[in-house]
């Protein structure tokens, strides 16, 4: 948010009114995303796609924190490997009085989750840290603490800004309603399938667009869901919208009587309880078990990790969705196609496309095609049967088409089963179509795929009605 408006020259007095404008923007966008069931596109993230995405954001938040433990300051304006590269070369600025802190910090984090994992830990620290910060007016001594906090309630407003302004923030808050979108969805799936529970990607984002028009007009900047804070919530055992409520209702407070309360936290205890919550978030266990599982899978979640970490939570997400996309249509351009060995239905043997040869029984072969036939697989099925017909077009009378699998056909697949069915006739093969879905039965006489073609309810049927029916220059003669 901050490059974002620094990049259009923003400063001064009208900072404020942008970032609460692009803040209203960016909630606009995510309420508009929520009406057009625009969730949904988040379906199409696999899950090594989810879990590089999250991992590389928990490690750009890790590297944030890191460098809060050990006193050192970096740019905000910068991707990772940049802010990596500038905390190695200021280690020799590392305050030893941080570091010994986030160490004692990082100690009690650790124990409590292993050995009383239903203790506050995380409050536990920064209430002892800050006692410690006051009393031993630690602050003298190099640690940083977290500082003044406006007090009093939010001001509403709207932000007087020109047209040509709001115009200019348009494609920053779009930007950031994709983050939104990803850190939101993603994270709230990961949770989700972590936990156990079901959740609503459109009623998220109508929640984070409600959230982001609320604070533009009270004159704050962009919101969205937190990985860090997530993951530090999960960690205390939060499963309820309860703790949200509680901290709510306590942050009102602190806001009217008590933030003189927060100034003296310091900020390598706050470092090493962010950094504690995120470890499980950087997916280490989730990519040993993609590795063991898919070679391919984890390349690509690896892939996407450096994706963030490289381009940036942005280009990182439209990567993962190119990711998605390719992988998609690599899966549905390389369908299963089967040729029973045994041309029965219940519990036929099957040889696959890939390998060995083609069983022809009576002169007849049965082919099952799984998958809807469209543009992207349509060349799979020709392929099929032309290796059939050149691997045994001698013995060959007739191919049975087993359609159970087929879920769907469009223009280019319509088109490939009129050229299919001319090779066969050319040769004098016959084309019988068996347990064609009774729903896709009117998709395939739209494209006039089964004219003069016999249709039979199973395998069985259509083998009995080949092999009794005479045959005449090796084409099938219809009975009526």
């Amino acid at each position: 948010m901050f490059s974002s408006l620094t990049a259009l020259g923003v400063a001064g007095d009208n900072f404020a009114a942008m970032a609460a404008a692009q803040a209203i923007l960016c909630g606009l966008f995510l309420v508009a995303a929520s009406v057009l069931k625009l969730g949904a596109l988040a379906n199409f993230l696999s899950r090594p796609i989810l879990v590089g995405f999250v991992g590389g954001l928990a490690l750009e938040v890790l590297l944030s924190q890191v460098a809060k433990m050990l006193g050192i300051r970096l740019p905000s304006d910068e991707e990772f490997f940049p802010r990596l590269f500038t905390l190695v070369t200021h280690l020799g600025q590392t305050s030893v009085a941080s570091a010994a802190m986030a160490a004692a910090a990082l100690a009690v984090l650790l124990a409590g989750r292993r050995f009383a994992p239903a203790a506050p830990a995380a409050l536990i620290v920064l209430v002892l840290t800050t006692v410690a910060t006051v009393v031993f007016k630690l602050e003298s001594a190099g640690i940083a603490v977290l500082g003044e906090v406006p007090a009093g309630l939010p001001r509403m407003a709207v932000p007087s800004l020109a047209l040509e302004q709001w115009l200019s923030l348009v494609p920053s808050a779009l930007a950031l309603a994709l983050v939104a979108t990803a850190e939101g969805v993603l994270i709230s799936q990961s949770y989700g399938a972590k936990r156990g529970y079901r959740v609503s990607p459109d009623r998220d984002l109508l929640a984070f667009g409600a959230a982001n028009v609320t604070a533009g007009f009270s004159m704050s900047f962009a919101v969205g869901s937190s990985t860090s804070r997530t993951a530090a919530m999960d960690q205390v055992g939060s499963r309820t919208q309860l703790p949200s409520l509680v901290l709510a209702a306590g942050t009102l407070l602190l806001l009217l009587v008590g933030t003189a309360l927060l100034e003296p936290i310091p900020m390598p205890a706050i470092g090493a309880v962010v950094a504690v919550a995120v470890l499980k978030l950087l997916g280490i266990d989730e990519l040993a078990t993609i590795a063991r599982q898919s070679r391919s899978e984890l390349a690509v979640a690896l892939v996407c990790l450096l994706g963030v970490l490289v381009l940036g939570p942005i280009s990182g997400l439209l990567l993962a969705f190119v990711l998605s996309l390719i992988n998609l249509v690599r899966r549905a351009g390389s369908p299963a196609v089967e040729f029973l060995e045994e041309p029965m239905d219940p519990g036929a043997s099957v040889t696959t496309a890939t390998g060995g040869d083609f069983a022809v029984t009576d002169g007849i072969v049965v082919l099952r095609f799984s998958a809807p036939i469209f543009f992207g697989n349509a060349s799979a099925l020709t392929s099929a049967v032309e290796r059939v017909v050149d691997g045994h077009g001698n013995d060959l009378r007739a191919v049975v088409l087993d359609a159970e699998g087929i879920t769907d056909v469009d223009v280019t697949g319509a088109e490939a089963f009129h050229g299919i069915r001319a090779s066969l006739t050319d040769r004098g093969i016959a084309l019988t179509v068996a347990r064609l879905r009774p729903g896709l039965r009117q998709r395939f006489e739209r494209f006039g795929l089964l004219e003069g073609i016999e249709l039979f309810p199973t395998n069985r049927e259509a083998l009995a009605a080949l092999r009794s029916a005479p045959l005449r220059n090796r084409r099938l003669i219809h009975s009526g």
